[in-house]
């Protein structure tokens, strides 16, 4: 071909076989390329033919059910259009009902709009737990509807029907417009959802209101559902496998609130999505059995759910302004009281004679004034027989009435020797290494009448020391306690803000108002009694640790030698946990839930225990426990309530070592209490125990030697053994709670037995005193009423836990746990002054007349 061109080219003549060649050469390549046009042509046209036969479109109109069929060989498409407008927001609902049944392939809808399309297939499928999946023939969906510029347009969609199946389906189509789509204030609007065909709707804004609270409620636990809230935008999130991708969730049971402000919506607008779960599990449900085969389908049930939902204004900023307000004005008429009766007292004292300018006589006969006449109840003074006193008994206390008359007689010079030996410098272990000191403790702390000044032998500067690091050693604690807790919280708020998931806190939704990225501002703000009340309550122990050091300066002999010996460390300890404890507290109301709530309780459990520590220090100061080992057994005790918080709901193995523990534990301190420390666990113990048993319950059959410890450890082993086999038997599945239970239940019981004790040996109390008791009780009674009101519980599901919320009661701002707070911290407040307070009656009388119990 190539030589024929050229040849051509050269213009000259082809040979006649050549010239023959090229023109059939020609004609063959002009009737095969007409063979080819042919055949693409037609191979085009069937196509078109086909094309034609297969789709049929419809000009469709609302609220007509179409009944049809489609299969393989034709596709449907329904032309709807309609005008929208820009003031007033239309929603348009497609509902799809399959009749067909045992269909192998689905049918395909897609609506096709000016700005979206959704699409979805019937029967339609969708996965529970485990990848269950549940089978649904009827489909509703609302379409959604994107904002217009225009005053008024027409839109046109287009709902598009096929499917893979060469039989026919038959199915019904409807498509309709939703009344009432746009939520108005205060209005309720009933409605029924099912996981195939759930709802939602839209709320704008009025103006003036920049946060509302969205409220969806219904009448049945079950089915489980989602309440959403979503901006203004295409797709809408509608389905139980999607409706967490975006926005703020939470599933219900019965109450759903969300709080939504203003200034999170940039159209001044959202979406409230109502889904129904494919199962209960979230919501605390049954679960339902595992199917054998993985591809088997499950039966749906009836899961249709009536709801009503409602939006409502929250509250304004004036609210805000009031709550904080009200809150500071509260803590700070304390410290106005405070500084008032810290005034009269000041001028009280003014008016009377300084005791440093008296006589030792005078001294003497001050002193005398404040003597307590022994009592016949004074420690381990009652007779077997109960009706009278044994002889032994008498000549003791006139022994100890001598005793105490030359006490009083002894001159001033021989007191300040005294003090200034004191402030010698000793350590506290040198009265334990001495033997004859050893020996000494032995027969002091094993006599039948012991006062404080048995039990307040050493020196004075060591043991303020000694107490001093109670204080040292919580504020040390605090730091590395706190700093880790607030870095979590904030944590736990970011993840709440960012992913929108409102089952991660448990908040009372109904009154938690929001404040900046705290979620729930008044549960945090309640919290600041504890820090304040904490903080005055340091100041007091301030003031009157300086009135001493005053007082021992000048040689006073009140200060010296009467009275509860003054030492202040462990109030110091007891402010600083109030005040962490209300730090702590606020923390955990951050993002309330069950893995940090050993926030809120872990100063607890140290108040109690510091407390119960003070109650013993004051008769025993001499042999109270060490910081260290204290704290030490706080820390096993939090460690307990963490255990029990993570493995203690239904595990028996647990519930049998830690009643165990619980039980073994009262024992061996009972034991500690009971022999004032002068007891000993070792290999020998259990030889001695049987000495013991042998010679005192056996062959002689004689009572306690020590019949009011015996009477308070009794009754102390009675009530911890109750609380024991109660946790074993019930497994509270609170246990935190539980295990406060019994360090309130212990702390209780002494302090009742010491003011009982205290007024059974001829003491009193004074008036100040005795209005912080009565004070304390009423406020206590009233705390503990808002405490078991239980407006959440993060032991049930969030959805279950909120079936519990209840609306604000106190100024529209604080619910029953803020008053709760408000009431807790001041009972603990007016508790430590109680304590601080109990024995200001004994600041003049003599340490040997003050009895130890």
């Amino acid at each position: 071909m190539v030589m024929l061109i050229w040849w051509k080219s050269r213009h000259k003549p082809l040979p006649g076989f050549l010239s023959m060649c090229f023109k059939w050469n020609f004609i063959l390549r002009l009737l095969f390329q007409l063979f080819l046009f042919t055949l693409v042509l037609n191979v085009s046209c069937d196509e078109l033919t086909t094309e034609r036969n297969r789709i049929v479109q419809k000009d469709a109109q609302f609220d007509y059910t179409y009944n049809d069929e489609v299969n393989n060989d034709n596709q449907t498409i329904y032309a709807f259009n309609h005008t929208v407008s820009r003031n007033k927001t239309e929603g348009v609902r497609v509902w799809v009902n399959l009749l067909s049944e045992n269909t192998k392939s689905p049918i395909l809808f897609v609506v096709r709009q000016k700005q979206a399309v959704l699409s979805f297939q019937v029967p339609l499928i969708l996965r529970g737990l485990y990848q269950r999946k549940y089978q649904y023939t009827q489909v509703g969906r609302t379409l959604c509807q994107p904002p217009t510029r225009a005053v008024s347009e027409m839109q046109y969609f287009y709902v598009d029907v096929s499917t893979l199946s060469s039989t026919g389906i038959s199915y019904q189509l409807r498509v309709s417009r939703v009344e009432s789509f746009t939520l108005q204030t205060e209005v309720k609007f009933s409605f029924t959802a099912t996981p195939s065909q759930p709802q939602y709707f839209k709320y704008d804004f009025p103006d003036g209101v920049d946060s509302v609270i969205v409220k969806v409620n219904s009448q049945t636990n079950f089915p489980c559902s989602v309440m959403s809230i979503q901006d203004i935008q295409c797709p809408v999130y509608d389905l139980d496998n999607n409706v967490a991708f975006i926005g703020m969730y939470q599933t219900m049971t019965t109450t759903a609130a969300i709080t939504v402000q203003r200034k999170e919506f940039p159209s001044n607008s959202f979406y409230v999505v109502v889904v129904v779960k494919t199962e209960d599990e979230a919501c605390g449900g049954p679960l339902k059995y595992y199917p054998l085969l993985p591809d088997q389908l499950m039966d749906p049930g009836n899961r249709s759910k009536t709801l009503e939902v409602v939006v409502s204004p929250a509250i304004k900023p004036d609210v805000y302004i009031m709550g904080m307000l009200f809150c500071l004005g509260i803590f700070l008429s304390f410290y106005v009281l405070t500084f008032l009766m810290a005034c009269v007292e000041n001028k009280r004292r003014r008016g009377q004679t300084n005791p440093a300018d008296m006589s030792p006589a005078e001294t003497g006969m001050l002193l005398g004034k404040g003597l307590v006449t022994p009592s016949p109840y004074e420690y381990g003074s009652v007779a077997d027989n109960g009706s009278s006193f044994s002889s032994e008994a008498i000549t003791d206390s006139i022994a100890s009435a001598e005793v105490h008359y030359g006490y009083m007689e002894r001159s001033m010079e021989s007191v300040g020797c005294s003090r200034r030996d004191s402030l010698s410098s000793v350590e506290e272990d040198d009265y334990d290494t001495l033997a004859d000191i050893d020996s000494d403790k032995n027969i002091v702390r094993t006599k039948k009448y012991l006062c404080v000044s048995d039990l307040a032998r050493k020196d004075k500067r060591i043991l303020s020391k000694k107490y001093q690091i109670y204080f040292w050693n919580i504020a040390t604690i605090a730091v590395f306690y706190a700093l880790p807790v607030i870095q979590l919280v904030i944590t736990y708020q970011t993840v709440v803000n960012v992913t929108g998931n409102q089952d991660i806190c448990y908040y009372n939704f109904l009154c938690a108002h929001p404040l900046g990225a705290l979620s729930s501002f008044n549960n945090i703000l309640s919290n600041l009694g504890y820090v304040m009340l904490g903080l005055l309550f340091l100041l007091i122990v301030l003031h009157r640790d300086i009135a001493h050091n005053r007082a021992l300066v000048r040689n006073d002999l009140a200060a010296l030698e009467c009275g509860i010996p003054k030492h202040f460390g462990l109030f110091y300890a007891m402010g600083t946990a109030l005040m962490m404890e209300g730090l702590l507290s606020a923390c955990y109301h951050v993002c309330p839930n069950y893995t940090n709530f050993q926030f809120d309780t872990s100063f607890m459990y140290m108040i109690a225990g510091l407390c119960m520590l003070k109650l013993y220090q004051k008769r025993h100061p001499d042999i109270n426990a060490s910081a260290y080992t204290a704290y030490a057994c706080l820390a096993a005790v939090i460690f307990f309530s963490v255990l029990g918080v993570v493995f203690g709901k239904g595990n028996t193995v647990f519930w049998i070592v830690f009643s165990v523990i619980h039980i073994l534990a009262t024992l061996l301190l009972s034991t500690q209490l009971y022999y004032m420390g002068r007891w000993r666990l070792d290999s020998g113990v259990f030889r001695r125990v049987l000495n013991t048993v042998y010679t005192d319950c056996i062959r002689t059959c004689s009572g306690p030697m020590y019949i009011d410890r015996m009477v308070l450890l009794v009754m102390g082993n009675i009530v911890n053994w109750s609380l024991a086999a109660y946790g074993l038997i019930e497994r509270p599945s609170d246990f935190a709670s539980y295990l406060l239970a019994i360090a309130i239940c212990n702390l209780l019981l002494y302090f009742a037995f010491y003011i009982i004790m205290k007024l059974r040996s001829g003491e009193r109390i004074q008036c100040l005193a005795l209005v912080c008791i009565l004070f304390t009780a009423v406020v206590w009674g009233f705390a503990l009423y808002f405490f078991f009101q239980g407006l959440s519980t993060w032991q049930k599901t969030p959805a279950e836990s909120r079936e519990h919320n209840r609306d604000c009661i106190l100024l529209s701002f604080f619910d029953d746990h803020d008053i709760w707070h408000f009431l807790s911290s001041i009972a603990m407040f007016g508790s430590f002054l109680v304590l601080l307070t109990m024995d200001d009656d004994l600041d003049n009388v003599q340490r040997d007349k003050i009895y130890v119990f």
